[in-house]
């Protein structure tokens, strides 16, 4: 995956992503900097002074002047060890809020996102594709951390370095025959070593990083392979047909298909040419450390300084050489992260293009709210086929709405649509006569209780999936689990409205079948009190005494709420006061059930096609 690279843009990247971070996990970002400045100051002053004190040794040797030196350096180790240790517990102890915040990130976006944008695909891939970047090669926002860590050592090695090695190149031989390394050739040589060494160290490292970037694709699609198929097999919901039908022939040789097994490009990558490439960089580099060590050598034979600077000298020069390649690879790793950032701020700046509205939705006591749906035509982003088509519809107040027809004909996105988590681009849908994106978008979701087909209950306790909340009237919680016919249930379990559903984050918690998880969707929706109430096949999972429960009551569960219900299920339609029978996004008949089973047209096609079902 090649993409152009503006290195201007990759620093502002970098800073940005580093900024995110610091809002997320305060204290990382200036602990990590603190860290890397102790820590790439450390061996320098280490360094100096043990240069100093093998000076003195090799030298006059003075007693008095050994315990100065033999104390500082105790002192100077003793407090960089201290300051070390401090800021290495403060960089660990932020560092371990970093991943489960890091994810705060992307979710607190798609809490704030478009209900539209959240259910696009291209977003869902763009997230995907965020993680895989982080968990292929540490791309995205994991590599401003180590960026930070390592341009602060690198810089401060390459300062401290040129501070200490300047001397080896101005102190002169006293030797004659020596004098010849007096000159500027020596040292000039000695430099263009080290810059060859350097230069090739940063070529072979972009090379290999180019290299790595360019098969991204092919990393990030081993990566999810590994993380899908290795997770199916302790997954509860895929246990029992991975053991019945034996899947784990389908799961092994697609494992053996990834990109990462021996043979397999990148094994080839780091045992082919690039490899040896990179190991010839690390000999330059050793080759370069020993012609300081014989330079140092030679001008301390010669008398330009004593046989503690040999050891000062060949440690700076060795590391100044060893952070300039850091630094290189640094820059380098900025400009290579760029693409994967702009698929992190991608994500982060999609706009919210909804119109949010600003007039409060009226909160009536005698719930005496009116919708109308006037010429609505709504078609999903990336498709040409219209949805819903010229949707003409009003709802009596209070009213027992059923909405039938086939799979695909419109049903749950005239609910969507209802509950505005998208806009139509045709026609309007009102509520008390006023276009409904003229109200606040938070006070208009307010007024509805809806359970959809595809709900989700929390791993939490079962009170606050009630709820919403973690504090709540217990009371209203119970009355509309009762309510739901989840009594007997409720009363079974071993802790109440506490007991914690699913194990998750429980070893004592409940697992609920696919019949209780929807009376508990049910009472969610009674609880929360809204006076519209949809149910997108409420009682798909429940067995037939529950079901026949569920309606028999259901005039007492919605009580003055208007009731909107959408079932395949045309026997359950009958205690509805209208029907409205949807055909390929068109609403193509409407009335009630005695009369839509009488009249030629869908519902009575409907209803025969089910009829041999149907038992009085």
């Amino acid at each position: 995956m090649e993409r152009k690279i503006d290195r201007k843009q990759a620093v502002w990247d970098e800073i940005r992503g580093l900024k995110l971070i610091a809002e997320y996990v305060p204290g990382l970002v200036p602990s990590t900097f603190l860290n890397s400045l102790v820590k790439a100051l450390s061996p320098y002053a280490t360094i100096w002074l043990s240069a100093q004190l093998l000076e003195e040794l090799a030298g006059p040797c003075r007693a008095n002047i050994l315990w100065k030196w033999v104390i500082a350096t105790l002192a100077v180790t003793a407090a960089l060890g201290i300051v070390n240790a401090l800021l290495k517990r403060w960089n660990d102890t932020a560092g371990d809020l970093y991943n489960p915040n890091k994810k705060r990130i992307i979710t607190d976006k798609f809490f704030s996102m478009d209900y539209a944008d959240v259910d696009d695909q291209k977003i869902r891939d763009l997230r995907a594709q965020i993680f895989q970047n982080e968990n292929f090669m540490g791309y995205g926002l994991n590599r401003c951390l180590e960026n930070l860590e390592n341009l602060v050592q690198s810089v401060v090695g390459i300062l401290s370095g040129l501070g200490l090695t300047v001397t080896l190149f101005i102190s002169p031989v006293a030797d004659a025959k020596w004098r010849i390394l007096n000159g500027f050739l020596p040292p000039l040589a000695l430099m263009a070593m080290m810059a060859l060494t350097i230069w090739f160290g940063a070529v072979t490292s972009r090379i290999l990083m180019q290299k790595q970037t360019e098969m991204n694709d092919l990393g990030t699609l081993g990566n999810r392979l590994f993380h899908k198929l290795f997770n199916m097999c302790p997954d509860g919901k895929r246990r029992l047909d991975i053991r019945t039908y034996s899947q784990e022939k389908i799961i092994r040789p697609t494992m053996e298909e990834s990109a990462f097994v021996p043979g397999g490009p990148f094994d080839r990558l780091y045992k082919g040419p690039w490899s040896m490439l990179a190991s010839a960089a690390s000999g330059t580099s050793a080759i370069f450390t020993g012609c300081v060590y014989i330079f140092a050598c030679l001008k301390a034979w010669g008398g330009a300084f004593g046989i503690g600077s040999v050891t000062q000298y060949v440690g700076a020069a060795t590391a100044l050489a060893g952070n300039v390649a850091m630094f290189l690879e640094t820059v380098n790793f900025i400009s290579a992260n760029a693409p994967f950032m702009e698929d992190t701020f991608r994500l982060l700046d999609t706009p919210n293009a909804m119109y949010q509205g600003s007039l409060t939705t009226e909160k009536r006591s005698d719930r005496q709210y009116h919708v109308e749906f006037r010429d609505v035509s709504f078609r999903y982003p990336g498709t040409e086929n219209w949805a819903l088509r010229h949707v003409n519809m009003k709802f009596k107040v209070g009213s027992r709405l059923a909405i039938v027809g086939e799979n695909g004909s419109g049903k749950t996105t005239f609910i969507k649509l209802l509950c505005r988590l998208y806009d139509p681009q045709e026609g309007q849908i009102l509520l008390n006569g006023i276009d409904i994106r003229k109200y606040n978008y938070r006070d208009y979701m307010d007024i509805f209780s809806v359970v959809f087909q595809d709900f989700q209950l929390l791993p939490q306790s079962l009170g606050a999936n009630v709820a919403g909340s973690g504090s709540y009237d217990r009371e209203r919680v119970k009355k509309a689990l009762v309510d739901a016919g989840f009594e007997e249930c409720m009363s079974a379990m071993p802790q109440g409205l506490d007991t914690q559903l699913y194990k998750d984050f429980a070893e004592n918690g409940v697992e609920v079948s696919g019949g209780e998880a929807q009376k508990i969707a049910i009472a969610r929706a009674l609880y929360k009190d809204a006076p519209f109430i949809i149910l997108d096949e409420p009682t798909a999972a429940l067995d037939p005494m529950a079901e026949a429960e569920i309606y028999g009551k259901f005039n007492d569960i919605v009580t003055d709420k208007t009731a909107i219900y959408i079932s395949h299920r045309l026997s359950s339609c009958k205690f509805c006061d209208e029907i409205a029978v949807f055909d390929q996004g068109q609403v193509v008949q409407q009335g009630t059930h005695d009369g839509l089973v009488e009249a030629e047209g869908k519902y009575r096609e409907l209803w025969n096609a089910q009829a041999q079902y149907y038992t009085k």
